[in-house]
């Protein structure tokens, strides 16, 4: 309704404008003349003037020797009538009489339709003015979108992967629903709630559950409403949201992207009176000052809970804090569950397996990679997904689309293979690593080789010698290039950027250096207004800032080091790795380890697996065409994925 009134608002602004575009340029003055100086212009220009007789008066124009052209109006008495009339048949002039009727549509159009015009627009304006409480255009309206129940079909039995999470906002609803349950033993409703997690993990999927759950209004708004050009919109704002709570309570607002109006505020360089503060201090105003909000509840979600303003995250305010984090491999297994629910799936397919496979994925990983693997089977004709697609959607998940469109040369693709084979035999080789789950060279997205890892648990902590591992396996693509062809590549400049930060971060945050002891080095920029992003603040000396570069180049020089010995060690097993890979073009970790026994490895394409028979029939066309990968000379290619 409103977006109608702005439109005819402007469509008679624009109308209006027309109007008066053709009255400031066609309209002019006419001359008033008398009957004699009538007759003269009569005589002298003749049949060029052209006129209307309105019974009384007669308008009219002529256009002189010059080419000027005058308007003139005659008014003349019913006496003088006859003397008119003859001047005008004496020479001819084309005066033309108007009845009655047009005279009236010509009032018509020339004036009451502009009035009404003007009136409806003052209408409009004047409406607008009052139901937003004197705000002009209703400017201080919060934009917030109310949600019924049973409007939303989203329920907590669509959330899955932070059952935590889902707890303690059953308990929030559940309050509502009954609040003597907890007021009879003094507890009280909590004012707030902040979900707290990276993006894509579930926390606006859950204030959609919530809505779905709840038999109460809630109140849906994005942090980014609030903020507008003219100053002072933001809190009036604000209090317009609480101001419609308040009228519904029991009610829930939801706040999306907190952190575009709760960042810190100002430090005090050159003021710090903006938009953004008054509408924060009004918000904190709301939340708890002397109004009272009983049964209002504000939800919140913001993946930069660092940038929060402490006034907003203290207790009062957000009495509680809920992390919504990645979810672990059973998480994973029941998001698989909850996004597969209307999908036909093959009998092949364990969730159990895709969970382990997928380790750090988020929820909205993890819906992508289920729609991707329905929309491969669609295209392949299939009537079920099966184990096949999952893995393929995996990889355009991670690195993006198979890449056909420049040819790669054989020399290259050697290399790609010798690189990711690098890359499993150090990881084969070496204690407390994570299982090799898949190792291809099909180039995709900025990629033109991958290598997976299946990890058997996901740890939270890791040791130094996890770590060392870790910095090893990276480092054996380059190695392998080195011992292979003496040479390397661009294609180890991913594989070295991830070691190099694992290898900062060991001897300056988690104290695993030798030389520099547990201590750490460099605190976070604690300038907010200069944006927390923009680096650590350097708290050591040179000295200590050189030591630390020695530490980081000892550290890397060594595990790559290691990693050549155990790859020139086993040169004749790198050299069998690469070649299936130029093969087969992907190896999966069973195979690789009969490769490592000297055994031969299975048919690539088996008759009697249906699976195999699919893959055979997808590439038959592939196999005829080039395969496809970037452009090297940006060097931005990683040539080693490595998933550690």
């Amino acid at each position: 309704m409103n977006n109608i009134k702005s439109i005819t608002l402007w469509v008679l602004i624009f109308l209006i404008g027309i109007i008066l575009f053709f009255i400031v340029n066609d309209f002019k003055s006419p001359e008033r003349i008398n009957v004699t100086q009538f007759s003269e212009i009569a005589k002298k220009y003749g049949s060029s003037i052209v006129g209307q007789d309105r019974g009384n008066k007669i308008e009219g124009e002529y256009t002189d020797e010059n080419g000027n052209k005058h308007v003139f109006k005659l008014g003349y008495q019913p006496r003088s009538g006859d003397e008119v009339t003859n001047i005008i048949r004496e020479n001819k002039l084309n005066i033309e009489e108007t009845p009655s009727s047009a005279l009236w549509s010509n009032i018509l159009i020339s004036v009451i339709i502009p009035l009404i015009v003007i009136i409806g627009i003052w209408m409009v304006i004047f409406r607008q003015i009052q139901s937003g409480g004197n705000k002009a255009m209703s400017f201080g309206k919060a934009k917030a979108k109310l949600i019924t129940e049973g409007q939303t079909k989203i329920t907590f039995k669509d959330v899955a992967g932070c059952d935590e999470a889902k707890e303690e906002l059953v308990e929030v609803i559940d309050f509502l629903k009954d609040p003597q349950k907890y007021q009879k033993l003094g507890g009280k409703i909590p004012k707030g709630i902040l979900l707290i997690g990276p993006p894509g993990t579930g926390k606006t999927l859950l204030a959609k559950a919530v809505a779905g759950e709840a038999s109460v209004p809630f109140l849906s708004i994005s942090g980014s409403d609030f903020v507008e050009m003219f100053v002072g919109v933001g809190a009036s704002r604000v209090r317009d949201l609480f101001d419609q709570a308040k009228k519904r309570k029991p009610c829930l607002i939801f706040v999306d992207e907190i952190d575009a109006v709760g960042r810190q505020r100002f430090a005090g360089i050159g003021g710090g009176h903006d938009e953004r503060e008054q509408t924060l201090n009004q918000l904190l105003v709301e939340m708890d000052g002397f109004n009272t909000n009983e049964g209002v509840i504000l939800i919140a979600a913001t993946n930069r809970p660092d940038v929060l303003d402490a006034a907003l995250l203290r207790p009062g305010r957000f009495d509680r804090q809920i992390m919504v984090d990645f979810p672990d491999v059973l998480g994973r297994e029941r998001i698989f569950e909850v996004h597969s629910r209307k999908i036909p799936l093959d009998k092949d397919v364990n969730f159990r397996i895709l969970s382990q496979a997928t380790p750090g994925f988020s929820g909205a990983d993890i819906a992508n990679m289920v729609n991707e693997a329905a929309l491969l089977a669609a295209r392949r004709n299939k009537k079920t997904v099966t184990m096949m697609e999952f893995e393929e959607a995996k990889d355009r998940v991670l690195m993006g689309p198979e890449r056909r469109s420049l040819v790669i040369s054989d020399k290259e693709r050697k290399n790609t293979a010798y690189h990711e084979a690098g890359h499993s035999l150090v990881a084969k080789m070496t204690p407390e690593s994570d299982p090799v789950h898949k190792v291809c060279i099909v180039p995709r997205g900025r990629s033109l080789g991958a290598t997976y890892h299946l990890p058997k648990e996901e740890l939270k902590t890791y040791s130094k010698n996890r770590l060392l591992n870790m910095i090893m396996n990276l480092m054996g693509g380059r190695a392998a290039e080195e011992i292979a062809f003496g040479e390397y590549t661009n294609g180890a400049g991913n594989d070295l950027h991830r070691a190099t930060e694992i290898t900062h971060k060991m001897v300056c945050e988690w104290g695993m250096s030798e030389a520099l002891g547990p201590r750490t080095f460099g605190e976070p920029n604690a300038m907010p207004f200069l944006g927390r992003d923009m680096g650590r603040f350097k708290d050591y000396s040179e000295q200590t800032a050189a030591l630390i570069d020695d530490e980081v180049k000892k550290i890397t020089n060594e595990c790559y080091q290691k990693a050549f010995d155990i790859i020139q060690t086993n040169r004749e097993k790198l050299a069998a790795i690469a070649e299936a890979l130029l093969e087969r073009e992907s190896l999966s970790g069973e195979e690789i380890d009969l490769i490592l026994e000297g055994k031969p490895l299975p048919p690539l394409f088996d008759d009697d697996k249906s699976s195999r028979d699919d893959k055979k029939a997808e590439d038959k066309e592939s196999q005829e065409r080039p395969i496809k990968t970037i452009d090297t000379n940006t060097g931005k290619v990683d040539l080693g994925f490595t998933r550690t």
